[in-house]
């Protein structure tokens, strides 16, 4: 008997401990745990919500192509997003803390120390940090843009879409569907093909037995056409211009063929002007050769 006496005894002063547990700091703790919860994903809702309205409202030709504004807008809400959430968390883990009658004042030396070890351990990681405050804040590049990230250690620059840009990494999606991701701090050149507006530079080889001025009219004549088709006049800022002859060999020389178009639609600009070059050519009697060399340059806004 005594021995149920002293269990329900026990029993009875845990149960008051918890009780009066939960009265205090317990119960504070948990709605601030829930708290913290819903807030994340009220801010993660928010977020989503305006990144999903940034696109919806960029009116472009092209769901990769978007303004600038547009581009910007949405890098900067998904950092403010993560700037926010990392806020909560921290705010919620010093509140915690304090409920649970952890002197915060006593781990302020631990911390420095805490802090200068992750100093020179995380160089790296504050290093990307740094540059993504940096590209977010300068414009570089955003959400849609089409570049190449040319990173020092590694011999072949990424090419491809911007999917993702944090203040840490950035993702792009290539032409080939692979998803690469280059931590900021490690990019060492962007080349943005999304800028403004973009450049189609193709050089036309042409036997030296053909007169010049013939094929620089064809050639004139062949890029009025393709300004003038619907689907190409879309991409194209003004009819495609002549430059003249590029360069001169023994058998042959090269007229330059070059074309204003729409930010990231430089590389189908080229193969569609390609296609209608060879095709004049040939009916002109102009034999080429196997192939029409062509670069695609990016060009300023």
């Amino acid at each position: 008997m005594r021995a149920a006496r002293r269990l329900c005894l026990l029993v009875v002063l845990q149960l008051n401990l918890v009780s009066h547990w939960a009265r205090g700091g317990g119960l504070e703790i948990v709605l601030l745990v829930v708290g913290t919860i819903l807030l994340t994903r009220l801010v993660s809702w928010l977020g989503e919500r305006i990144t999903k309205r940034i696109d919806a409202n960029a009116r472009e030709t092209d769901a990769l192509v978007r303004s600038e504004a547009a581009k910007h807008r949405h890098a900067l809400a998904q950092v403010i997003t993560w700037a926010t959430l990392v806020v909560i968390y921290c705010a919620t883990g010093i509140a915690v803390a304090g409920r649970l009658g952890i002197p915060l004042t006593s781990l302020v030396a631990p911390a420095a120390v805490v802090a200068v070890a992750l100093g020179f351990g995380a160089q790296r990681v504050v290093q990307d940090i740094l540059a993504g405050f940096f590209i977010i804040t300068e414009r570089q590049y955003g959400f849609g843009d089409l570049v190449r990230l040319a990173v020092p250690s590694v011999s072949n620059a990424a090419m491809g879409t911007v999917e993702d840009v944090t203040l840490r990494v950035t993702t792009v999606r290539t032409a080939d569907g692979e998803v690469v991701i280059t931590p900021n701090g490690q990019i060492g050149q962007v080349t943005n093909l999304s800028r403004g507006w973009a450049r189609a530079v193709l050089d036309v080889p042409v036997p030296a037995t053909v007169d010049v001025n013939q094929v620089s009219d064809l050639l004139r004549q062949i890029g009025e056409e393709a300004y003038a088709e619907p689907e190409l006049s879309k991409l194209l800022l003004d009819p495609p211009a002549v430059m003249g002859v590029q360069s001169i060999d023994v058998t042959q020389f090269q007229v330059r063929v070059v074309a204003r178009t729409l930010p990231g639609r430089q590389f189908d600009v080229g193969r569609a002007l390609r296609a209608r070059i060879a095709a004049g050519l040939l009916r002109e009697g102009i034999n080429l050769p196997p192939t029409i060399e062509g670069t695609e340059l990016n060009g300023g806004g």
